[in-house]
């Protein structure tokens, strides 16, 4: 009878922490689609939603797994140790960043939440929000309504969100601005160059929802002058879902209070039963127990690809894309509904046939094997960088035309 057990030969071994373990290699804009299975079974243009995972990216995952799994516990140390460092060197790098102003999040959210419910409020505060934002950032500012503080809503002028109708509402209670830096309906891209300058002139904080931004666009948070930043790895990332990253700027970190604490907050290692409560002195106090280490592993190895890749580069190939795109789209008759002022472009292209209704042509799509979103009842695609022109034609030829 043939033994199911497991061999030593089943387990290879495998290490964690090797320059180049998952395979990545030297990539280019033009090779780095064979490291994308997603490829071989769709045309899949919705990476704004949930990014199509990479063969490193996976791989990295597993190597993980397997280091539980044959180690258990024993390397504990060393995973803490490699991802305060170089992995958070690399996310730093991604964003214009310093390692010690990165902290892991599970979700954009618990990076927005971080500063609403960190922030030592006053009754009368008040908090600059637009009104078309995704929901993550409007729930937690909504909240503190109970402690008396209010949101100025930024009206929105055809899908734009003016710095000058920002700069309208802020007055001398204002404590925060919070925008998405890429609007989720429509693609408009913020400027957040002005918004940042203004906020510096009013003594205001900015805080940025970045997931519709980072991985698409290039971004340097310091030159900037942000203060928060929160990025969720599963879309643009193209990283494990249940991974992110929260930026806080150096000399914002004690504006925040850490809304959720635990022994990770305070950094003593094994000294489990030291309960003096002294935060952690950089961004690590806002992780306050272990981490999805696992994920952080995958998220390592989508920043690695991005890195050899360039931010810059990224940048012109997938705004390239969406320019073909709608220009394809305008052939066809169809309406470009994302701003698509030189300054205002992102990763997101909406658009809608003049009488058809999206969801049916939503799913037409779907069963000819393209992927996009629905949003405010118009179609969405978000290429990324592993996506090319032939995808893009393959898209067009396959919508009814107008």
């Amino acid at each position: 009878m043939t033994s199911l057990a497991p061999t030593a030969a089943s387990f290879p071994e495998t290490d964690l922490f090797a320059d180049d373990p998952d395979g990545i290699g030297a990539q280019t804009l033009a090779t780095v689609g064979s490291l994308f299975p997603i490829k071989q079974k769709r045309c899949y243009l919705n990476n704004a939603s949930i990014g199509g995972h990479s063969l490193p990216v996976i791989g990295a995952v597993e190597r993980f797994l397997a280091n539980v799994r044959d180690n258990g516990r024993n390397d504990y140390p060393r995973w803490c140790e490699h991802a305060d460092t170089a992995i958070k060197d690399r996310l730093a790098r991604l964003i214009g960043a310093k390692r010690s102003e990165i902290a892991f999040v599970k979700n954009t959210t618990e990076g927005l939440v971080n500063v609403a419910n960190g922030l030592d409020w006053k009754d009368g505060d008040n908090l600059i929000l637009p009104d078309i934002e995704y929901p993550s950032n409007v729930y937690c500012w909504m909240k503190l309504a109970k402690r008396g503080v209010s949101i100025r809503w930024v009206k929105n002028r055809g899908g734009r969100i003016l710095v000058d109708d920002i700069r309208a509402l802020i007055d001398d209670r204002t404590r925060l601005v919070s925008i998405s830096a890429v609007q989720f309906s429509n693609g408009f891209r913020h400027d957040l160059e002005a918004t940042a300058a203004l906020c510096h002139e009013k003594g205001v904080l900015l805080n940025l929802d970045a997931i519709q931004w980072a991985g698409v666009l290039a971004i340097d948070v310091e030159r900037l002058g942000v203060h928060f930043m929160s990025v969720g790895g599963h879309k643009w990332m193209l990283a494990p879902i249940g991974t992110g990253l929260f930026y806080c700027r150096r000399d914002a970190l004690d504006l925040l209070d850490p809304p959720s604490v635990g022994y990770h907050s305070v950094g003593k290692h094994e000294a489990h039963m030291d309960y003096e409560l002294s935060y952690r002195p950089d961004a690590g106090r806002f992780e306050e127990a272990l981490v999805n280490f696992p994920g952080i592993w995958g998220l390592d190895a989508a920043v690695r690809l991005q890195l050899q890749l360039t931010p810059a580069a990224i940048e012109r190939h997938i705004l390239g894309l969406n320019a073909y795109a709608a220009e394809a789209l305008r052939r066809r008759g169809y309406e470009i509904v994302s701003p698509f002022d030189e300054g205002e472009r992102s990763g997101n292209l909406s658009f809608r046939h003049p009488t058809r209704p999206g969801e049916e042509i939503e799913a037409r799509l779907k069963q000819a094997g393209v992927d996009l979103a629905m949003r405010g009842g118009r179609m969405r695609i978000s290429p990324s960088y592993y996506n090319d022109i032939a995808e893009i034609d393959r898209f067009v030829a396959a919508l009814p035309a107008a």
